[in-house]
């Protein structure tokens, strides 16, 4: 027997000695037993008391957990508000030796603290997400809009995984008759993404007519800033002569070839394949070099960034440069409608029910050369 009540008086020790309340309730909702931090917290509280006589209720709470743990046979849990703090409430069973509910032991958690902070993170959350829907639509405002050229037609698509991209395109004039356009992919996502996007579009000088002086230039630019070694730009700018019909062209780290389809031949294309290396901090001279090819009436330009070749299915294989060939030699098509069906396809491909869902940004642009304005097969607008 002094076994046994040493034992009893260690684990009463043991339970008294927790920082939760704990208190046992019989069958008939009378406290029969409490912890110290209990009866230190709770004034009024005593056992023989009913267990709702404690939180200042003449009768039984409606969600009572408790005579659901002793009808079910299992833990229930809830919340209760007690002196103006809130308390995750566990009541759980407690068993004789024959498997007979003779009791149920209740434990009080006072969560406060963490739901004001859960609170308070939500708040902040809510700021930050529309601060972000702000970034976004700042960032989408940077973006081509209502371009219109008789001697040229141009269509996109612009998809980010998350809030923000670091994808980035962009298409201006240049004097009267030279066109400029550029298809960028910065280094990560997010905020810092897409702050190298407003870099690049404030920073890139588009009055030359040398694309690979303008990267050599953007190149110094970035070196001169405070800009981590981690942190690069990949860029591919051509130059487009709209009378001539000619284009130059320079490639920063850029690593998928813009696509040229020739009028002549509808099956005929090329790859524009230029070296060069990533607007970053990682050599002292770039080198940018310009590519020069003629183009005439008709010739559609293709480019793109990674993230929609990149895309895997289930057995982790790319969507791939061929299947985007193949959608994009598949008929004479508008530009708008074969961007989305690529677009289409790879998510298919990807197991993507949710397009929003995608794991990399994905941009896409077409560029026909057209007839010169005397001669133009197609209106003045932007598809």
């Amino acid at each position: 027997m002094e076994s046994i009540r040493l034992n009893k008086h260690f684990i009463e020790d043991i339970i008294d000695g927790m920082f939760d309340w704990v208190r046992v309730l019989d069958k008939d909702d009378n406290v029969i037993y409490m912890n110290k931090a209990m009866s230190d917290g709770m004034k009024d509280a005593k056992t023989g008391s009913k267990c709702y006589n404690a939180i200042g209720r003449s009768t039984p709470c409606e969600n009572c957990i408790s005579r659901k743990a002793v009808f079910y046979g299992n833990s229930h849990e809830k919340e209760e508000f007690i002196n103006n703090r809130i308390y995750s409430v566990m009541s759980s069973p407690v068993k004789n030796e024959k498997g007979e509910i003779i009791a149920v032991v209740e434990v009080l958690r006072d969560t406060t603290q963490v739901k004001q902070l859960q609170e308070k993170i939500l708040r902040q959350n809510a700021v930050l997400r529309d601060d972000l829907s702000m970034a976004r639509r700042l960032q989408c405002s940077l973006l081509p809009k209502d371009f219109s050229e008789a001697r040229a037609g141009f269509s996109y698509i612009y998809n980010t995984c998350e809030a923000l991209g670091g994808d980035f395109l962009d298409i201006f004039k240049i004097g009267e008759k030279h066109l400029g356009l550029y298809v960028a992919d910065v280094s990560g996502h997010g905020v810092p993404a897409s702050m190298l996007t407003v870099f690049l579009r404030s920073t890139l000088n588009k009055k030359l007519y040398s694309p690979s002086a303008a990267l050599n230039e953007l190149f110094k630019e970035f070196n001169n800033s405070n800009f981590g070694d981690d942190l690069y730009i990949t860029i591919f700018y051509t130059i487009i002569d709209l009378e001539e019909k000619t284009m130059i062209y320079s490639n920063a780290g850029h690593n998928v070839s813009p696509f040229i389809f020739r009028s002549a031949n509808e099956n005929s294309f090329e790859l524009l394949r230029h070296p060069g290396i990533p607007i970053s901090r990682w050599v002292e001279s770039p080198g940018y070099k310009d590519g020069f090819t003629k183009l005439t009436p008709g010739d559609r330009l293709f480019f793109y960034t990674d993230g929609i070749i990149e895309m895997r299915n289930t057995e982790n294989e790319q969507f791939g440069e061929d299947r985007l060939l193949k959608l994009l030699l598949a008929g004479n098509r508008e530009p708008v409608e074969t961007l989305n069906d690529i677009f289409t396809a790879a998510c298919e491909f990807a197991g993507l029910n949710d397009t929003t869902k995608i794991p990399d940004d994905v941009t896409m642009a077409f560029l026909e050369i057209r007839l010169n304005p005397d001669g133009s097969s197609r209106p003045s607008d932007f598809w």
